[in-house]
């Protein structure tokens, strides 16, 4: 149902369990400079957000600011792009509202270790695939992951997709958006966290990494692997051997190897 401020109306409240009987629908769009805006001042988070290509006007002007000050990232797009995503009145602008409430890793890695807990966490470096990152969320869960790490950019889209892959883990685990990941490594590095790469690339085995103390372990897309520049900000590099002819495996077959490497070792299994 469309209401008259231009929302696709959807209950929401970021979390829902996992034995939900509602039916998600694939996207949550809202467009029109108001609903747009006063989303954004609600502190709704967004999956995406379009603006249209060389649109000018005063509230334009003034939806930009407002992204600005809430940190949110944007893309412009041609005028087609948004008549395909809705026929109302956008206005030049469509958003994508989230299925989820992102988290801060900043401010979720202090409350880690002053649980006396052990950070794991996950960084999904370029992951688009919905399905996959849905299966590596739900791993994730089910090995104790404390939280995922994302860019803002080049990232699965959260969708029904992926909250129906994952079972529900995304309604459970915290997913923290990052507008650069290797700063973000950088921070991680100097809280006292190890960077573990999955890569090809690795020279050791990951069953020979030690991954007893707080790690985060990433994972690259199965087109582009891990980003060079993030690649460099890994204390290890370790690789999963491949005994037959393909020269690869699944991320989301690859990151539950690893992950449960952690739980054992951690665990003396």
């Amino acid at each position: 149902m469309i209401d008259t401020w231009g929302f696709v109306s959807l209950p929401f409240n970021g979390i829902y369990p996992l034995n939900s009987n509602f039916a998600l629908k694939d996207t949550q769009l809202i467009y029109g400079l108001r609903p747009v805006m006063e989303a954004i001042k609600a502190g709704r988070d967004f999956e995406r957000l379009y603006i249209q290509k060389n649109i000018e006007g005063e509230g334009i002007r003034q939806l930009r600011q407002l992204l600005a000050n809430y940190h949110i990232h944007y893309q412009f797009v041609p005028v087609e792009k948004l008549n395909r995503l809705t026929q109302g009145n956008h206005q030049g602008v469509v958003g994508i509202l989230s299925y989820i409430a992102y988290s801060d890793i900043e401010q979720l890695l202090p409350g880690i270790f002053e649980k006396g807990e052990i950070p794991f966490l996950v960084i999904a470096d370029r992951i688009t695939d919905v399905r996959n990152f849905g299966a590596i969320a739900r791993t994730a869960e089910c090995a104790g992951v404390h939280a995922i790490v994302v860019p803002d950019q080049e990232s699965a889209m959260i969708n029904a997709d992926a909250l129906k892959t994952s079972a529900g883990a995304l309604a459970r685990i915290p997913v923290c958006r990052s507008s650069n990941l290797r700063v973000t490594a950088l921070f991680l590095r100097e809280s006292g966290v190890k960077i573990i790469a999955v890569s090809e690339k690795g020279n050791e085995n990951y069953t020979q990494t030690d991954l007893t103390g707080p790690v985060a372990l990433i994972l690259g897309s199965e087109e582009n692997g891990i980003s060079p520049q993030l690649l460099k900000m890994a204390d290890h590099i370790c690789k999963i051997p491949l005994l037959g002819e393909i020269a690869s495996l699944n991320v989301s077959v690859a990151s539950g190897i690893v992950m449960y490497e952690v739980v054992r070792q951690r665990n003396n299994f």
